[in-house]
């Protein structure tokens, strides 16, 4: 679905490239609106063919920022444990090596990659949910982490010689998450800016390249006739208005 989306609005523009080419083969072509003459339709053709590729740029970074999360919150599972452990060494109260277990096993149950959204479910139409569900649960991983450095961190015995599941170092992998988290959110933005604009070139119902193509269309009608070869050519071009 997602694919047929995308092909159907780069259809557009490339329909739209080629009414550009039969207009400027026109002689009889000498439209007064500034956005149906040659200067204009290819304006809005380039602002056009640039929303589509933003659109592409900005997917890829937000899939690429979803997968770095991803791999990111993979290793956060068995990096708790090794806290764990070396809780449990430091010779902490039974107590609170209860509860850090238990903070531990919200921990594993919440599997990141459950929800995960897709590049294709990007494409949709769907993905805010997907992604707002998906975000959630990553909120909760970074949240259950947060309550177990707090927690270590009031133990004094907790010191382990190993320097990347320290006080320090686990503060630091925290604020890791968390950064790689605001990436993804920062990225969705983009892609989802990016698809606006995309509408509005394309689909504005007075501005858009659709509704401009179909007012090329009828000036080519009114000056050469509904039987010409010139508007023939034009008619043959088929754009699909309003894809999301």
């Amino acid at each position: 679905m997602s694919s047929a989306i995308e092909t159907g609005h780069a259809k557009n523009v490339a329909n739209f490239s080629t009414l550009i080419s039969f207009c400027m083969a026109n002689p009889a072509y000498n439209p007064a609106a500034p956005p149906l003459t040659i200067a204009g339709l290819t304006s809005k053709h380039t602002a056009a063919r640039t929303a589509l590729d933003n659109v592409i740029a900005t997917g890829n970074a937000f899939n690429n920022a979803v997968n770095s999360r991803k791999t990111a919150f993979a290793a956060l599972c068995p990096f708790a444990t090794r806290v764990i452990n070396a809780l449990e060494a430091s010779g902490a109260t039974a107590e609170t090596i209860k509860d850090a277990r238990t903070i531990n096993r919200k921990l594993q149950g919440q599997r990141a990659t459950k929800k995960e959204p897709a590049a294709a479910a990007a494409t949709s139409g769907n993905t805010p949910n997907t992604i707002s569900a998906s975000q959630q649960s990553y909120d909760q991983l970074t949240v259950h982490f947060s309550k177990l450095i707090s927690l270590v961190t009031s133990v004094p015995a907790y010191a382990p010689n190993e320097t990347d599941i320290n006080t320090a170092a686990l503060n630091a992998k925290l604020s890791s998450l968390q950064t790689i988290s605001s990436a993804v959110a920062d990225a969705y933005t983009a892609w989802s800016n990016s698809r606006i604009v995309r509408q509005n070139e394309l689909y504005h119902t007075d501005t858009g390249l659709v509704a401009i193509a179909g007012k090329v269309k009828k000036y080519v009608k009114s000056v050469s006739g509904a039987g010409s070869p010139q508007y023939r050519q034009l008619s043959a071009l088929l754009f699909k208005a309003e894809i999301r």
